[in-house]
C-alpha cells in the first residue's frame, strides 16, 4: 500500500494513470499526451509497474502499458477505511477546533497577569464503581497515575496525600514537553470529600483550587468536581483554555479505567 501511494503521489504519474484508465497506451503515445520526454515517461511507467499498478505488454517493437484495477480498488478501500475512522472520531477534531477558538479568545483577554483569576469550572460524572473504589483512584499513587492525564501523556510524578496539609504532585510529559504542578490538600473526608490546591510551575503558571465530592448512586458514584483558578499569568493561556476539554478527557479516562477494572 505504501508503494502504491508513493507511486501515485507524483503529478506526472497520476496523469499517466488517468490516461491508462481510459485504455492501454504505448510509451510514445503517453509521452505525447503528457508533454514529457519519452525517457521520463518510461521511468514513470517503471515506477508504476513496480507498484503493481501497470502491466507491460511487449508487442513486437512496441510496448503497450495497461492499468491494473485491483491495486486501485485496494487503495480505494483503504482510503474508505481512513475516511470512516476520521468520521468516527469527528468529536475529537471538533474538540481541537473548540480548543483553538478558546485559545484565540483567551489570548485577546490575557493582557496582564491575573487576567483569569476567579474563573471557575464544574464537572459532573457518573462513574461505574462504588464510592470507596473511586476514592482510592484519587488517593492511591499507582491508581491515580493510571488515569490522571490523558492516555497520550506519560505520568512522571503522581502523589496526593489524603490528609490536611498532604502533598499533591503531578508531573507528566508528552511529545511537546514536560509539565509539573504541586500543592497541598486542604480537606480530606474519606471517602466523600477532597479539597486541594495545585499550582502549575514555570512562567506559564496558575493555581487551581479543587473541590471533589463523591456521592453514592445506584449506578455507582456521582462525581462532582469544582475548580477555581487564581494567580494566572499571561503565558498560561493554553493551559486555561484547555481546562474544560482536558478535564473532560481525563474524566473519560477515569471512567474507562474503572469500567475495565469492574469487568
Amino acid at each position: 500500500m505504501d508503494e502504491i501511494a508513493t507511486a501515485l503521489g507524483d503529478a506526472a504519474r497520476w496523469r499517466i494513470v488517468e490516461l491508462l484508465a481510459e485504455r492501454p497506451r504505448s510509451v510514445g503515445e503517453l509521452a505525447e499526451l503528457t508533454g514529457l520526454r519519452q525517457p521520463q515517461t518510461t521511468k514513470h511507467l517503471q515506477t508504476l509497474a513496480r507498484a503493481g499498478l501497470v502491466t507491460v505488454f511487449p508487442l513486437g517493437r512496441r510496448r503497450v502499458h495497461a492499468l491494473e484495477a485491483d491495486p486501485l480498488k485496494a487503495l480505494a478501500a483503504r482510503l474508505g477505511e481512513l475516511a470512516d475512522a476520521t468520521e468516527a472520531h469527528a468529536g475529537e477534531r471538533a474538540a481541537v477546533a473548540r480548543y483553538r477558538a478558546t485559545i484565540e479568545a483567551d489570548a485577546a483577554a490575557a493582557d496582564r497577569d491575573r487576567w483569569a483569576d476567579g474563573r471557575s469550572f464544574t464537572f459532573d460524572r457518573l462513574l461505574p464503581a462504588p464510592v470507596g473504589a473511586v476514592w482510592r483512584h484519587w488517593t492511591d499513587p499507582d491508581l491515580l497515575a493510571s488515569w490522571w492525564v490523558p492516555p497520550s501523556m506519560t505520568v512522571t510524578a503522581c502523589t496526593l496525600e489524603s490528609w490536611p496539609g498532604g502533598r499533591v504532585v503531578l508531573g507528566y510529559r508528552d511529545a511537546d514537553g514536560e509539565y509539573h504542578a504541586e500543592g497541598r490538600v486542604r480537606v480530606a473526608d474519606e471517602p466523600g470529600h477532597l479539597g486541594f490546591d495545585l499550582a502549575v510551575t514555570g512562567p506559564a503558571s496558575f493555581t487551581g483550587h479543587y473541590d471533589l465530592e463523591l456521592l453514592p448512586d445506584a449506578a455507582g458514584t456521582r462525581l462532582r468536581l469544582g475548580l477555581r483558578i487564581t494567580a494566572t499569568t499571561v503565558g498560561a493561556v493554553p493551559f486555561i483554555a484547555g481546562i474544560e476539554t482536558g478535564w473532560s478527557h481525563v474524566l473519560d479516562h477515569l471512567t474507562a479505567v474503572l469500567s475495565e477494572r469492574r469487568a
